[in-house]
């Protein structure tokens, strides 16, 4: 990959093992290249439970400040109000139970919810970790057992992976400035 490139995605989605194979491929992402501010975030789809969760409840990506301020999930809310919410707030341990579909409700109310939801506080930070044989920007949330790990797409386009403790099967995403 040159420096003004970007890797292409299959579209449609891959399998785990086709994601992995890519990610593996993709070269580090360091936390100093990443702490840039807002990134909108696309889900990648594997066939995880929790494929078209994200996108259904109204995700819109990742805030990145500086290594002690993040914001790991940012939603749009009807209006295109784009805001943080506090992860101890989203019922992640329901994903593989509910349908995307349910969740449609939820994203046409989000501006009545917001107010539940929302956080002004960073609720995760940046160091760069150790993952599958390479240094790169990983994001801890605060209250979660979730990583989230990153490696370079392009120049504005980085690939995710969620580590969360207790899920088999890895989740992945993209996040482009």
């Amino acid at each position: 990959m040159t420096e003004n490139t970007e890797i292409v995605l299959p579209d449609g989605g891959c399998t785990t093992a086709q994601a992995w194979e890519i990610f593996d491929s993709l070269p580090a992402a360091r936390v100093d290249e990443v702490t840039t501010g807002r990134w909108r975030g696309e889900e990648l789809p594997t066939g995880h439970p929790m494929d078209g969760m994200l996108t259904e409840s109204g995700w819109y990506g990742k805030q990145f400040d500086a290594p002690e301020e993040v914001h790991p999930l940012l939603f749009t809310d009807e209006r295109g109000t784009v805001f943080a919410v506090d992860p101890r707030r989203v019922p992640l341990a329901l994903a593989d139970k509910i349908k995307p579909e349910w969740l449609r409700p939820m994203r046409n109310n989000l501006r009545t919810l917001a107010p539940a939801l929302r956080t002004r506080k960073p609720t995760a930070r940046l160091r760069d970790i150790e993952y599958r044989g390479v240094v790169s920007a990983a994001m801890v949330y605060d209250h979660k057992p979730i990583i989230d790990h990153f490696r370079r797409l392009g120049p504005d386009a980085l690939l995710g992976v969620m580590d969360m403790r207790g899920m088999a099967e890895p989740y992945f995403f993209v996040l482009r400035r």
